[in-house]
């Protein structure tokens, strides 16, 4: 007696894409585990130092702070750019002053949040001060 071959139905299909899931998962989670388990070195470990590159122009910083002191409206791109521009210069006015002689110990702090940020009007964000060690000089 002949068998006659059954054509594929809905739970062939669905037992089929279980194994393709399942096979798929095992071979993820394999490499998953062996990235985990990975040793790292000191220079993963470490945090990650904030550079000054790109920054913008000086034209166009001006041109920026103008438009925030008249609460014109910036794009986003706009807005991360100046923001990064005020924190690196406040950081660098910091570690200036942090080192100069004629400058009393921890006066810097507030002689550059003046400078940067309260004399244009600006609100300091939170934590400036904390950051300035993630950034290089």
């Amino acid at each position: 007696m002949k068998r006659k071959h059954r054509a594929p139905d809905e739970a062939d299909h669905r037992r089929e894409m279980e194994e393709i899931r399942r096979r798929s998962t095992a071979e993820n989670k394999e490499r998953l585990s062996a990235a985990w388990h990975r040793p790292q070195d000191n220079a993963r470990s470490k945090k990650a130092k904030r550079t000054k590159k790109r920054m913008i122009s000086q034209t166009k910083y001006k041109e920026l702070i103008k438009k925030r002191q008249h609460h014109k409206k910036l794009s986003l791109t706009e807005r991360k750019q100046l923001d990064r521009t005020l924190f690196v210069k406040y950081c660098s006015c910091v570690k200036s002053l942090k080192y100069d002689k004629k400058v009393k110990d921890y006066l810097e702090y507030p002689v550059c949040m003046s400078s940067i940020y309260k004399k244009r009007g600006f609100k300091p964000p939170k934590g400036v001060t904390k950051r300035c060690g993630s950034l290089k000089k």
